[in-house]
């Protein structure tokens, strides 16, 4: 045989075992290659993201909750279950206990999913008479990306057509083409979620070109201030946040961060850089 025919021969095996071993049918795991949602594991959909990964790959289509994440002292230690697993020893939960929340620690010491540029949604409605030339960062509408497990929203807010708007811009400056829509239609969504899911709370961290007192009225008019963390109850020098449960309790559940340091003492608003 010659070399030129070892080379194919060599090249339509390696093409088949390609093949052959690509998963499909539901039986691809995290970042596998997949060409449908029903190639992927359960947990999982086939998702397409340029500035991540080439082709289309498994990705999460759950978040983990956080607060099933920790066990309490408080929980009987009698009640976990010892499993061998490689010659070491691990505790799992029982059902029953995954089932249990454990909110009990300082808001610090948990992690959040947080959304970038939350506002900036690709097929977002038209609010200018002219088509929108920006970035997106998003498919998901602010009420879905709460609902699949957000808890922190980057927003950026703008001065605009004598209102509070969201503004994927440049310059410090809204456009028409850079526009999104009224940030009231983005904070009627927030608080409708804090309202029905009495229990979860929301962080926004603003990118801030709005004008002295425009966001406290903006945040009046969408019902939201019943819910505000004051910045009296922040903590200062790296200390311990309030447990979460505390937090719930008290309904302080919807913490605002902005980049404008100076609204910390005009309008109560947190100065990002104070806390982050």
């Amino acid at each position: 045989m010659s070399l030129y025919q070892n080379l194919l021969l060599l090249t339509a095996i390696s093409a088949f075992l390609s093949i052959a071993s690509a998963c499909s049918d539901g039986q691809c795991k995290l970042l596998d290659e997949c060409s449908s949602d029903g190639d992927c594991e359960a947990g999982l959909y086939c998702f397409a993201c340029q500035q991540g990964f080439s082709g289309s790959r498994c990705v999460r289509s759950t978040v983990t909750n956080q607060f099933k994440l920790l066990v309490s002292d408080e929980i009987d230690k009698a009640s976990f279950v010892c499993v061998a697993h490689s010659g070491t020893f691990h505790f799992q939960l029982s059902p029953l206990e995954q089932d249990i929340d454990n909110n009990s620690l300082p808001f610090n010491k948990y992690a959040f999913l947080t959304t970038h540029n939350a506002y900036a949604i690709d097929g977002y409605p038209l609010h200018t008479p002219v088509p929108r030339v920006t970035f997106t960062n998003q498919e998901d509408m602010i009420t879905d990306q709460l609902n699949n497990g957000a808890r922190a929203l980057m927003l950026d807010t703008y001065d605009f057509d004598g209102d509070v708007w969201m503004c994927h811009s440049f310059g410090g400056q809204c456009h028409d083409i850079t526009a999104f829509g009224p940030a009231i239609d983005y904070l009627k969504e927030i608080e409708a979620f804090l309202s029905a899911n009495t229990e979860e709370i929301v962080t926004l961290i603003l990118e801030d070109y709005v004008g002295p007192n425009g966001l406290t009225k903006v945040f009046t008019d969408a019902g939201l201030m019943k819910y505000w963390f004051p910045v009296s109850n922040m903590p200062k020098n790296g200390e311990d946040w309030p447990l979460v449960s505390d937090m719930v309790a008290n309904n302080q559940r919807l913490l605002v961060f902005t980049s404008i340091q100076s609204k910390e003492a005009s309008e109560g608003i947190a100065y990002q850089w104070n806390y982050m």
